[in-house]
């Protein structure tokens, strides 16, 4: 940005020197040479004084003109002519000065029936007053000029870096750093914009603390609630009726698993760094999703596959990906159609805007594919929105995959539109893939 605003800046000033250099260059060149004219000018009303001054009573210069009072009014190197009555000739001539001026400047003086004047002088000393005139209004220019850059890279430096500054810390802000920042920068409108951020990293501390403080007695209500339902079960455990016995161990393990997953939401909500942790096995924790959800898909008439490389490791929150996986799976059964494949492989991304994408490490890649009629182009850019559904559901659940994704460093894209593919990017500040971009095959 302060290349950009210096660049501007400079630009003007260039335009304004040329627009203002260019006349008043021209303007003192016209200046010496009018001051030299006038000089001349000068000189011969002053000769034309004593020239008349010698005149009879008839207007005739008699025993000849006394050039001794002209002399000295006639320049060095110079040549005057002048041209007076006498009796025997109306128009004698006489020259004082130069025998010959290279490159003359003439000025001349008609004195009417007095006769004439003309003075000539050397034009070489007035065309070196002019050039040194030249090279100091240019001087002067150059040295406007040169406080102008130094005054514009001061102010774009005093303009762009309070920006960067609020850029910054809105980003900090973004990744979840609530520090207050006391810096102010005399520019009115980016400290107000420094109030504003104080304000909302009060407010969202204050609402981030309320919420995990609501999380916290949530989880602690639902497992009561979960303890209360399974000690009720485990008294039908003790049924006579095989069938009875087999549905509530059926239904203590259901209760079990909501349990331990409350508890690994809570305990991920409260360690938000993806960087650090170990990598785990993707098709390892994909395996206990697809088993749960064959049965509601069998009771359709439709299969869930579970495909991939069983050695591909992610840094990433186990329950976050199980259950965002789960979203995905749930809503291929609502609204896709016929085999839904859950498929794990590595993908190097290209064609992102801005990357070096071969200088990027593979990236590992779950991938939710249905047979369905796919996505309608007016719903795809909306599909993550929260609470926007075209199907009659909540509109939260791939909201809330996406949230789950991203709390990794990792993206949820919808790949496909038709049939329905959706694409879980996963690993450390992983990069929005377009739902363009190429993705390369399987390594």
């Amino acid at each position: 940005m302060r290349r950009r605003i210096l660049r501007s800046m400079l630009t003007v000033l260039t335009i304004t020197t040329v627009v203002l250099g260019v006349p008043l260059t021209y303007t003192a060149w016209l200046w010496v040479e009018d001051i030299t004219r006038t000089d001349l000018r000068g000189r011969l009303d002053r000769i034309a004084v004593e020239v008349i001054a010698q005149e009879q009573a008839d207007g005739l210069v008699r025993g000849g003109l006394d050039i001794r009072t002209v002399r000295p009014l006639v320049p060095k190197e110079g040549k005057l002519t002048i041209v007076y009555p006498t009796p025997q000739d109306s128009a004698s001539r006489i020259d004082i000065g130069a025998d010959e001026v290279e490159d003359p400047l003439m000025e001349s003086l008609a004195m009417g029936t007095s006769g004439s004047l003309r003075l000539e002088v050397p034009a070489a000393p007035m065309h070196a007053k002019q050039r040194q005139a030249v090279a100091a209004v240019a001087l002067a220019v150059l040295a406007s000029l040169g406080a102008a850059v130094a005054v514009a890279v001061v102010t774009a430096r005093r303009v762009a870096d309070p920006l960067r500054d609020v850029a910054a810390r809105a980003a900090r802000l973004a990744m979840g750093d609530f520090r207050p920042d006391p810096r102010r920068h005399g520019i009115a409108e980016l400290d107000r914009v420094s109030d504003v951020l104080d304000s909302a990293t009060v407010e969202i501390a204050g609402r981030l603390q309320r919420e995990h403080a609501l999380v916290a007695d949530v989880s602690h209500q639902l497992r009561s609630r979960l303890t209360a339902v399974r000690l009720r079960l485990d008294e039908l455990s003790t049924h006579t009726d095989p069938e009875v016995v087999h549905e509530a161990e059926e239904a203590m393990a259901q209760v079990d698993r909501l349990t331990e997953a409350i508890d690994d939401l809570v305990r991920a909500s409260r360690d938000e760094d993806a960087a650090d942790r170990d990598p785990i096995p993707v098709m390892d924790e994909l395996r206990g999703v697809v088993a749960e959800w064959r049965h509601p898909f069998s009771e359709a008439g439709r299969t869930l596959v579970l495909t991939g490389d069983k050695n591909l490791t992610a840094p990433i929150t186990a329950q976050r990906l199980r259950e965002a996986v789960a979203v995905l799976v749930d809503n291929a059964l609502m609204h896709g159609g016929g085999t839904c494949t859950v498929s794990v492989r590595t993908v190097r991304p290209s064609g992102l805007a801005g990357e070096d994408s071969g200088r990027r490490e593979p990236l590992v890649c779950v991938e939710v594919a249905d047979e369905g009629e796919g996505v309608r182009d007016e719903l795809a850019p909306h599909i993550f929105d929260r609470g926007f559904s075209a199907g009659g559901s909540t509109g939260v659940g791939l909201a809330l995959a996406r949230a789950l994704i991203e709390a990794d460093g990792g993206r949820l894209e919808l790949q496909r539109r038709r049939p329905a593919l959706f694409a879980v990017f996963l690993g450390a500040s992983a990069p929005r893939i377009a739902s363009n971009a190429v993705i390369a095959e399987p390594r």
